[in-house]
């Protein structure tokens, strides 16, 4: 069935604010609002930039087929909104609907996700679907018995260094409490390995309900969040899993574990690794008066409490965070503020109370209240980019269908690898921004060998003699860096 694809340019609301710190400098914040025909109500999500230089995400809501599937859109870096794919497009939902999480952009140059629900068994799905917009359906979760492969399956995917994909189950399992799982892509769809069942231990002390996705650390282990368990009652936990030989999970930290949960409780985000090693994250709850908090934890599950909000600065952050080029840390509010609708804030990674509110949502340009505001990603051309379940300018929706909203700090561009480690002679893909003119590509100094694809794509290979380190694009404006550190396997 052929698919119309709705597009819609910018909305023209340009907000200039100053930041809330002692600094001179200005934002800039931009935004588009859904209209319910192109999709309605993102979700937990952060978008992901695409190797057409455009950005994907997912709707839970609206769309062609009607007010309960969502669809999976595209937005430019300047704002034109075009809806890619309605869910519930198959006779009987088989291909899914309402997808809360994001999607992964694979090695492969296509994007995958989940949806909550529908699928062969009604418990949701693994997908793909090229920039295009042709999706496929790898896996429907329940498809074993007692459904003990999981099922509402909330949080995207991430590929390993392996080129299989893992994520959770929000529920499913061989106890009925979410499961941690690996997909392999094979010729005829996906198969799937259930590597860890949660709530096993009395109480649920390993944790419950996972709601995040996982981040897989520089040790090849991967590393995420529960919203309920733990060893002090239902409020989460953080957790490592070794994915080889025989799976296996070790609890590094139940939240609630000070007097009054100031520490935090239930982590509805998942984590990041930063340059420094450690893990980064979000609860929801806790904290000072139960606003919520931002933490850091060592790989070994050393949790150190970075900010409480109260209320005025943010209230319930409900998504992760990101690690600019600038070495600080950006993330949302899903309430709070000055206007009660949330916020976007900056933390820098040392020290505590180092926060700063670089926007308050009003409603019209976006709103958490009752529901979320994702997380953010940064462009290769500096920016910030994100969205809001509620608020914007459409009245379609009850409570508005939400954004997609850009924030300038006035960082620069810079250049990101996918993938973001491999062997010499491995093909690596660098994303950027007017790439056309690239004139060298060096990974910690070893020049490599390339083809520059478009605009926003440069193909390379890791050269003889590379080391771990940056990876470097010359062109005719200046020499670009990439985000993150490559990392040269033996």
């Amino acid at each position: 069935m052929k698919r119309k694809a709705w597009k819609r340019n910018f909305v023209l609301c340009v907000i200039c604010i100053a930041t809330a710190t002692a600094s001179s400098a200005t934002t800039t914040f931009k935004f588009v609002s859904f209209n319910a025909t192109d999709g309605g109500n993102p979700y937990l999500e952060s978008l992901v930039q695409g190797i057409d230089g455009n950005l994907y995400g997912t709707t839970v809501f609206y769309g062609a087929h009607g007010t309960s599937y969502g669809t999976v859109f595209k937005i430019s870096p300047t704002g034109t909104l075009t809806s890619l794919y309605t869910f519930c497009s198959k006779t009987g939902c088989t291909d899914g609907y309402q997808a809360f999480a994001g999607l992964f952009l694979a090695t492969n140059g296509n994007l995958y996700g989940t949806t909550s629900t529908g699928g062969a068994h009604g418990s949701g799905t693994v997908f793909k679907i090229t920039p295009a917009g042709t999706l496929s359906t790898l896996y429907s979760f329940c498809s074993q018995t007692g459904c003990a492969d999981g099922v509402l399956p909330l949080a995207g995917l991430v590929q390993g260094t392996d080129g299989k994909f893992y994520g959770t189950t929000h529920s499913g399992g061989a106890h009925g409490n979410g499961t941690v799982f690996k997909i392999t892509i094979t010729s005829t769809g996906a198969t799937l390995t259930t590597l860890y069942s949660f709530c096993p231990k009395i109480g649920c002390a390993d944790g419950s309900y996972p709601w995040a996705g996982l981040v897989q650390g520089t040790d090849g282990n991967f590393y995420g969040t529960t919203l309920g368990g733990g060893a002090h009652g239902n409020y989460g936990t953080v957790f490592k899993i070794i994915p080889t030989g025989t799976p296996t999970l070790t609890t590094l930290y139940s939240f609630c574990s000070q007097t009054g949960c100031t520490d935090g409780t239930q982590p509805y985000a998942g984590l990041i690794q930063a340059s420094d090693g450690n893990f980064y994250g979000t609860t929801l709850g806790g904290g000072t008066n139960h606003n919520g908090t931002v933490f850091k934890i060592t790989p070994t599950g050393t949790l150190t409490t970075l900010h409480r909000f109260v209320h005025t600065d943010g209230f319930a952050p409900s998504a992760g965070l990101v690690q600019a080029t600038d070495g600080n840390f950006y993330g949302t509010t899903s309430e709070g503020g000055a206007n009660g609708h949330g916020t976007v804030f900056k933390i820098t990674p040392g020290g505590t109370n180092t926060l700063a509110t670089l926007h308050n949502f009003s409603g019209p340009d976006g709103s958490g209240v009752n529901g979320v505001i994702g997380g953010l990603v940064q462009d290769t051309n500096g920016n910030f980019y994100g969205t809001t379940a509620y608020g914007g300018a459409s009245n379609v929706c009850t409570g508005g269908c939400g954004t997609v909203f850009s924030l300038s700090v006035g960082l620069g561009s810079f250049v990101k690898t996918l993938p973001s480690s491999g062997k010499v002679a491995a093909t690596v893909y660098i994303l950027g921004t007017n790439l056309t003119s690239a004139s060298n590509v060096s990974f910690n100094g070893s020049a490599a060998t390339f083809t520059v694809v478009s605009a926003s794509e440069i193909k390379t290979t890791v050269p003889s003699g590379a080391t771990t380190g940056f990876v470097t694009v010359t062109t005719s404006g200046g020499t670009l860096k990439s985000n993150k550190v490559f990392r040269v396997l033996p």
